[in-house]
């Protein structure tokens, strides 16, 4: 699983870039409200954080709980987004990636083209509107703040920080 290269602006880790921006977002709905381009890349950083976290070997300082948490919001997120729920996560984080830029970019049919079927069941115009309004979303906010608090506890404890085990 990856994030694409504009995932964070300049030398930043793209992933601890996406636990705390996830944590932001989720726990502040009220900020992405009429921002459907920014609303694409959390719901894409969350789909990426479902998989990298449990799985990836950087991460192994976390409490497993994290993982747990993270795959139990993943429902409520894609039901938020219009996401169909046999979406492949890879798919799903490019898809939305690509159509946010496509949003900065003011093309907003080319994003509505990208946010299409079979990954976004009722197509671009009513996932832009989804993404445009994404309501609280109570399990997503708890398990993004719990990655973000075991990131900063990782930190605080001058744990592995995220960084690739030795062999």
């Amino acid at each position: 699983m990856r994030l694409p290269p504009d995932a964070v602006e300049g030398a930043g880790d793209p992933t601890r870039a996406a636990i705390l921006s996830t944590a932001y977002v989720f726990g502040n709905p009220a900020a992405l409200a009429g921002r459907p381009a920014e609303a694409a890349r959390a719901v894409a950083n969350y789909e990426y954080l479902t998989v990298e976290i449990p799985a990836g070997p950087r991460w192994v300082g976390f409490s497993p709980l994290v993982g747990v948490e993270l795959r139990r919001g993943l429902p409520e997120v894609r039901n938020a987004a219009g996401i169909a729920p046999e979406a492949p996560p890879q798919a799903v984080v490019d898809a939305l990636y690509a159509a946010s830029r496509a949003l900065r970019a003011g093309d907003e049919a080319a994003a509505r083209r990208l946010l299409s079927p079979p990954l976004f069941p009722a197509g671009g115009e009513a996932t832009l509107a989804r993404l445009a309004n994404l309501p609280r979303l109570r399990q997503a906010n708890f398990a993004s703040s719990l990655a973000a608090n075991e990131l900063n506890r990782q930190d605080r404890e001058g744990g592995r920080r995220g960084i690739w085990p030795q062999l």
